[in-house]
């Protein structure tokens, strides 16, 4: 956690448009598609348009209140740059669909559901992008997974599958399915968003021209490898028949996988591959230049 403000992360200028940009999409998302038409894509904001009416109370008012717990735990736990930057994310939200008027876009609940749910998560990812959030459900997924032991892919799946349950009570069932589809819609682009082309990707090699293969990937593609010592062979009616072998693998961006394994196959046409995805890469090549943006902030 950090133990100070960094304000020039803040007011940093990329950062600024992320969180600009992101926070106009989820207006446009909200005032033209989906507060009309009570659709929900979970989270606060799906929390807020639900009670909107129950209440009488604007939205605006509702997303600042509602994320307010989840900004002092997040204050707390990950650190006092994230909460400002968070802070200022939900007051512009807040702002803008308290003060904006944007005309309903359509009726039509498939195009709301495709439309709609693109544009709030692609607001939500370019906020995430900038360094805060426009809504606090992951924090508190977060924090509980800590506590009760679920994943916070499970907390969050079960407190908008229950918001989804409520809708569905008070505007029907095919509000409800649609509003599901709107939340996956929405998931799916600000997972795109965030993690973008830039997602890592491990490629295992093993190869009976292992030297060949580790020049190429290093000395050629300009690529750092990790070598494991292993076994290959053991196959069906040849158990008995194996040897060791160097298990190549390396770290590389979801683009540049089949333009790697076909100069791999060029050196060996009987490489044996597979590709993982990865959640995070820390250290090696591939975050020098994150390094070098830190060691920024930090003299800042």
């Amino acid at each position: 956690m950090d133990t100070g403000i960094q304000w020039k992360s803040i007011f940093n200028l990329k950062s600024l448009l992320f969180t600009l940009t992101g926070v106009f999409c989820a207006v446009v998302a909200l005032k033209g598609f989906m507060l009309p038409n009570h659709f929900l894509d979970g989270g606060v904001t799906g929390a807020s348009i639900l009670l909107e009416d129950i209440l009488g109370i604007h939205i605006s008012v509702l997303i600042v209140v509602f994320n307010l717990p989840f900004l002092i735990i997040g204050y707390r736990k990950i650190g006092k740059t994230f909460s400002i930057h968070a802070l200022i994310a939900i007051l512009l939200l807040a702002v803008l669909l308290y003060f904006i008027e944007i005309p309903m876009v359509t009726s039509d609940k498939v195009l709301i559901a495709a439309f709609g749910g693109f544009l709030i998560g692609l607001g939500i990812g370019l906020v995430i992008r900038g360094g805060g959030i426009i809504d606090g459900l992951e924090i508190l997924a977060d924090y509980t997974h800590k506590k009760s032991g679920f994943t916070t892919g499970e907390i969050i799946l079960a407190l908008n599958s229950a918001m989804i349950l409520a809708v569905a009570y008070e505007y029907g069932i095919e509000t409800g399915m649609y509003s599901i589809l709107t939340y996956f819609t929405a998931m799916k682009t600000s997972d795109y968003v965030v993690d973008g082309f830039e997602e890592f990707t491990a490629l295992s090699i093993v190869s009976s021209r292992d030297e060949k293969v580790k020049n190429l990937l290093v000395n050629k593609m300009g690529k750092g490898i990790t070598v494991y010592k292993g076994e290959r062979g053991y196959l069906p009616g040849a158990y008995d028949q194996h040897q060791e072998c160097e298990i190549i693998v390396t770290v590389i961006t979801r683009l540049e996988v089949y333009n790697l394994e076909r100069e791999i196959l060029a050196v060996d046409p009987k490489a044996f591959m597979y590709v993982q995805s990865i959640k995070e890469v820390k250290g090696g090549l591939h975050n020098r230049s994150f390094s070098r943006e830190l060691e920024g902030q930090d003299r800042s």
